[in-house]
């Protein structure tokens, strides 16, 4: 069983900084790729970035890209593996739940349901 979990959200002033943590475990997550997606009230979930496990190749919705930053941080010796989303000059229309999500086989990054298994989330609300 692969278990995803996210932390780091709050409440922060636009123009300000978060950084939002996820954990992948499990020993039959094949790992690669990790990304980052986020569901606002009434919106529909999108992709926000993601990065290419084995690679570190990183991807971005054009809404984040300059502001976000995805990195991983592996182990080869732990189970667990961490993928970051370091949010800088955050705005209000960035308030939103991120979910982190993993995918055991190549292919669409920015397509959620291409993802196979997903975390419950972590709010990030940005005021004005």
């Amino acid at each position: 069983q692969v278990q995803v979990v996210e932390s780091g959200g709050g409440l922060v002033q636009a123009g300000g900084s978060l950084r939002l943590s996820c954990v992948a475990s499990g020993r039959t997550f094949s790992r690669n790729t990790m990304g980052w997606f986020r569901q606002a009230p009434g919106k529909e979930r999108e992709f926000v970035a993601a990065i290419g496990w084995n690679t570190g190749t990183t991807y971005y919705a054009d809404t984040v890209k300059g502001r976000f930053t995805i990195s991983r941080d592996s182990s080869r010796d732990n189970a667990k593996n961490t993928v970051y989303l370091q949010m800088i000059s955050l705005k209000p229309e960035d308030t939103a739940v991120y979910y982190c999500a993993a995918k055991n086989v190549g292919g669409r990054y920015s397509v959620s349901a291409d993802y196979d298994y997903w975390g419950r989330g972590t709010q990030v609300t940005v005021s004005s």
